[in-house]
C-alpha cells in the first residue's frame, strides 16, 4: 500500500534534533516495518510559534499553493492513504485535508492535539485549520492519554481512534549496550572521569520555556544529593546554556557537558552510563525515557505531559511529581546507593520496553487501524 507522509510542524529531513523529528522518522520507519510503501509528500513547515497572525496567513497561503502542488504531482499515481504527524495550533496541516477530498482517500492523523481554550487566541486560524482537518479525518492515532481528553469530543462520528504506545527502535541501544564496557572506558579516558562511581546521564536540548524549568529542577535535586559521588553526564545543547550552567554552581567539578552528539554516540553513552536522569516539567512523551531503559538504565523522571506513558513507576524506574526536586533527589539517592538495586531495574526497564514499546507492535497495531478504515 501506498501512503503519503507528512510532518507540518518539522520535516523529517531537518539537520536540527528534536524529539517530534525523531518520532516523525519512527512513524516512517513503522509504516515501512508493516509492509507499505512510505513517500514523503511535502517539507513545508507550517509552525509559527509567537502569535504573529500576518506571518500566519502568509503561512496559510503558502500551503495552501503547496497542497495545489502535491495535487497535481499524486494525481499521476495516487496514493492509497494520507498520513499526517503531529498537527495542533501552532503547525496545522494546509495539505492533507484537501489531498484527501480532491483524491477521496483516507486521512490518517498522528499527534493530532487541539485545546479548546485556544480557539481564539493568537493562534485561532490554525485552531480552525486543526479542527477542519479533524472534521474530516478517518483514523486517529494518539500515543498520549493527556491529549485524549481534548481531542476525542472533536472526531466526527465516522472517524475512529487508535491508541499506540510510544515506540522506538530498539536494536542500535540493544547492541550498544552489549558494548558497554569498552564504551564507558572510552568516555572515561576520553573526558577524565573516574569510572569507579554511579555515571548520571541527561539527554536534552537547552531551550526557554519547559527545558529550561526541568534543568533547574536537576539542579535543586542534584544540590540536595551533592554528598553522595556521582558524576553528571549533559549531552546537548541550546541558546540557554550559560543559563543552565549557572544553576549548577558548586557542582561544575562533577559534571561533563557534552554538547550535540550523534545518534551513535548517544547510544553508546547510555549504554556508559548507570542512571538516566531528567525531571521532565512537560515532555510528549520523552523518547529519551525510552531509549534509556531500552539501554539496561533505570530512570529517574518527572511526572509531567506523557512520561507516564513510558516509564512504569518501580520497575525501570521511578516518576517523581513534576516539580518536585526533593521527591526526584530521593529517588535518585535510592539508585546511587543500591548497585543491585540499578542493575535488577535497569534489566526490568530493557525488559519493559522491549515488552510495550517496540517497532514492531507499532508496526501491527498500525496495520490493525488501517483495516478497519479501509475496505
Amino acid at each position: 500500500m501506498k501512503i503519503s507522509f507528512y510532518a507540518p510542524l518539522k520535516p523529517i529531513s531537518s539537520q536540527n534534533p528534536s524529539g517530534d523529528r525523531l518520532i516523525g522518522r519512527l512513524f516512517k520507519k513503522a509504516w515501512e516495518q508493516a509492509g507499505h510503501q512510505v513517500e514523503v509528500a511535502s517539507t513545508f513547515r507550517s509552525y509559527e510559534g509567537k502569535g504573529n497572525r500576518e506571518r500566519q496567513a502568509r503561512l496559510r497561503r503558502i500551503g495552501l499553493k503547496a497542497a495545489e502542488k502535491v495535487l497535481r504531482q499524486l494525481q499521476k499515481d495516487p496514493p492509497d492513504v494520507w498520513f499526517t504527524y503531529h498537527l495542533y495550533r501552532k503547525a496545522p496541516d494546509w495539505i492533507g485535508p484537501l489531498v484527501c477530498r480532491s483524491l477521496n482517500i483516507p486521512y490518517v492523523v498522528a499527534e493530532a492535539s487541539i485545546a479548546p481554550s485556544q480557539s481564539a487566541g493568537p493562534w485561532a486560524e490554525g485552531y480552525a485549520a486543526v479542527e477542519d482537518a479533524l472534521s474530516q479525518v478517518d483514523l486517529v492515532v494518539g500515543t498520549t492519554a493527556a491529549d485524549e481528553i481534548c481531542l476525542l469530543p472533536q472526531l466526527p462520528e465516522k472517524a475512529q481512534y487508535l491508541r499506540l504506545k510510544p515506540f522506538l527502535d530498539i536494536i542500535p541501544f540493544k547492541d550498544a549496550a552489549e558494548r558497554r564496557p569498552r564504551a564507558r572506558s572510552e568516555f572515561s579516558r576520553s573526558r577524565s572521569i573516574p569510572q569507579h562511581i554511579p555515571w548520571l546521564l541527561t539527554v536534552a536540548m537547552m531551550r526557554p520555556g519547559v527545558k529550561f524549568e526541568s534543568y533547574q529542577v536537576l539542579a535543586q535535586a542534584l544540590h540536595q544529593c551533592a554528598a553522595t559521588p556521582w558524576h553528571l553526564l549533559v549531552a546537548g545543547h541550546g541558546p540557554v546554556f550559560d543559563d543552565v550552567k549557572t544553576l549548577f554552581a558548586g557542582l561544575q567539578q562533577r559534571i561533563t557537558w557534552l554538547g550535540e552528539m550523534t545518534a551513535p554516540d548517544i547510544a553508546a553513552l547510555y549504554a556508559a552510563s548507570d542512571i538516566y536522569v531528567w525531571p521532565s516539567v512537560r515532555e510528549s512523551p520523552g523518547m529519551t525515557f525510552l531509549e534509556a531503559q531500552a539501554s539496561g538504565l533505570p530512570v529517574v523522571g518527572g511526572d509531567g505531559g506523557g512520561v507516564a506513558d513510558v516509564i512504569a513507576h518501580q520497575v525501570g524506574g521511578f516518576l517523581a511529581k513534576k516539580r518536585d526536586a526533593g521527591e526526584f533527589a530521593g529517588y535518585v539517592e535510592r539508585l546511587l546507593n543500591a548497585p543491585g538495586l540499578r542493575q535488577s531495574m535497569g534489566l526490568a526497564a530493557r525488559s519493559y520496553v522491549e515488552t510495550n514499546h517496540s517497532l514492531e507492535q507499532a508496526a501491527n497495531r498500525l496495520n490493525e487501524g488501517l483495516s478497519v478504515i479501509l475496505p
